[in-house]
C-alpha cells in the first residue's frame, strides 16, 4: 500500500509477492480492488510473481491527477509509473476493460519489455457506437435473492450482469461498486471526451504469449471486435465464455483461473 509520484499524478498501488512483475490495470471507474479480487486467489497458489495493482488517475486513492486531459496522458502516467517502479525491467500485464486498452498502449510504446499480456473483457474500440455488441440479457436469475436488494441496487445489478445471484452480487459490491462510489465522476467525464488515443496502436505484430478472455453476453465492450486483433497477436489464445457479461472475472471465475494459469505456463516456457 504505497504511492508513486509521476509527472501528472501520485499513483496509489498495492503489491503482493515477489518475482516476475505483473502490472494489473482495472477498468474505467472502478479501482484496484477489481483486479485484486479476481487475481489474488490465482497468485496465492502460484509463487514467483510480484503482483502490482494500481489505481488509475481519477479512480481509487490516486491523487493530484487533475491536469490529465485524455487517454494519451493517462497512458503516460501509467508508463511513468512502470518506469519508476520497474526501471529497465521486463514485466507482464493483466487488465480488464479500459485496462486492456491501456495495455495495448503500453505494448505499442515499449513492446520489448512486455513478456506477455492477459486481457479480460478488453475495450477494443473507444467509441461505443463502433462496437458490435450483443443484446443485454440475464441468464441465471435468483428471484428470491433479488428481493433482498433495494430497487436501485437491483436495477444496477441486472443492468450489467448475466448471473443474478448472491455470490455475483457480493463480489460485485465488494470489488467493483466500492471503487465506483469513490471515482471522480467529473474528471472521468472529461477524460471520456478524449477516450481514444491520438496515435495508432496494434500496428506491429506482438509475438509474446497472450490471452483474450471475453464474455458472450458482454454488452459493454462486446467480444466480436476482439477478433480484429487475431493477426497482431499470433501467440494469443482467444476465448469467448458463455454465461458471462462485462464482469466475467466474477461470473466465470473458475474459467478465468484456468485461462490465466495456462497463459502463465506459456509465458514460463517461452524464451523472452
Amino acid at each position: 500500500m504505497s504511492y508513486c509520484e509521476v509527472q501528472k499524478a501520485i499513483i496509489y498501488y498495492e503489491e503482493y509477492g515477489s518475482g516476475t512483475p505483473i502490472v494489473m490495470i482495472h477498468g474505467f471507474s472502478p479501482d484496484h480492488r477489481l483486479m485484486k479480487g479476481c487475481m489474488e486467489p490465482i497468485f496465492q497458489e502460484r509463487e514467483g510473481y510480484r503482483c502490482i495493482y494500481i489505481d488509475l488517475p481519477g479512480m481509487g486513492k490516486t491523487k493530484d491527477y487533475e491536469t490529465i486531459q485524455n487517454s494519451d496522458e493517462m497512458l503516460e502516467a501509467v508508463i511513468q509509473f512502470i518506469d519508476t517502479l520497474l526501471p529497465d525491467q521486463s514485466f507482464l500485464l493483466a487488465g480488464q476493460s479500459y485496462g486492456g486498452y491501456m495495455m495495448r498502449g503500453i505494448i505499442a510504446k515499449m513492446p520489448e519489455r512486455v513478456m506477455g499480456a492477459a486481457f479480460i473483457c478488453p475495450m477494443i474500440l473507444p467509441n461505443h457506437s463502433d462496437r458490435t455488441l450483443p443484446e443485454q440479457t440475464n441468464i441465471e436469475v435468483d428471484h428470491e435473492f433479488l428481493t433482498t436488494l433495494t430497487e436501485e441496487e437491483r436495477e444496477d445489478f441486472k443492468g450489467i450482469h448475466v448471473k443474478l445471484n448472491e455470490y455475483t452480487w457480493k463480489r460485485y459490491r465488494d470489488e467493483v461498486v466500492v471503487g465506483l462510489k469513490i471515482a471522480d465522476s467529473a474528471f472521468l467525464e472529461k477524460v471520456s471526451g478524449a477516450y481514444g488515443y491520438t496515435f495508432k496502436i496494434d500496428q506491429e505484430v506482438f509475438e509474446k504469449p497472450c490471452v483474450f478472455i471475453t464474455g458472450r453476453q458482454d454488452h459493454v465492450t462486446g467480444y466480436k471486435n476482439v477478433y480484429d486483433l487475431l493477426d497482431k497477436y499470433p501467440r494469443a489464445s482467444f476465448s469467448v465464455l458463455d454465461a458471462a457479461g462485462h464482469n466475467l472475472q466474477i461470473e466465470q471465475g473458475e474459467l478465468l483461473k484456468v485461462h490465466i494459469s495456462e497463459w502463465l505456463d506459456r509465458v514460463n516456457t517461452t524464451d523472452c
